[in-house]
């Protein structure tokens, strides 16, 4: 998949969640983590990052939304239930972002969702834990830009020439490199 992304979490303060939403920032392959105004011990954020993410990935910790900093061109995302926001489904991934959630009992600040060029919600009936919300919007940006075959119109699988001839999405850059 070409492009990176980060994410993060502003408030959080359950570290249980917090490891979870690393877990798969790390399974997921972010570029980098992050916390804004976040309060939990590492000991609850170990017990549910068993991937320990923090020794394969960036990780920032900043204490305000004043102090946080993305790398130039990458634009940051806000996943949150506001009545203007783009349902998940609908929405186009950027190339290079950073996703932003809200706490466990609350939502992103308004100062953040200021910051955000959009503002993205998972289409529920309520709230859902902050780590699966991490988890849904990951998922949806790999199967949106990760260059996978069509799904197919009857239920089940692609056909197996569909499978046979799919190709990852740098494999004709680095055929053509090798070749050159």
């Amino acid at each position: 998949m070409r492009g990176y992304f980060g994410i993060g979490v502003e408030g959080i303060s359950k570290g249980h969640n917090l490891g979870a939403v690393l877990r798969t920032a790390h399974s997921f392959g972010a570029s980098f983590a992050f916390t804004i105004d976040a309060y939990h011990t590492v000991k609850e954020v170990k017990q549910t990052d068993t991937s320990r993410s923090a020794i394969h990935l960036p990780f920032y910790e900043w204490n305000t939304p004043d102090e946080f900093v993305l790398p130039k061109g990458c634009q940051l995302v806000g996943i949150e239930l506001t009545d203007d926001a783009v349902e998940l489904p609908s929405f186009r991934h950027p190339l290079n972002c950073a996703y932003v959630l809200g706490p466990e009992e609350g939502s992103i600040s308004e100062e953040m969702q200021a910051k955000c060029k959009y503002i993205v919600k998972i289409p529920t009936k309520f709230c859902i834990n902050v780590s699966l919300a991490a988890a849904l919007t990951l998922y949806d940006r790999t199967i949106s830009l990760g260059g996978y075959p069509e799904r197919p119109v009857r239920p089940g699988g692609p056909d197996l020439d569909a499978v046979e001839n799919w190709q990852s999405p740098g494999y004709r850059r680095n055929a053509l490199s090798r070749n050159a």
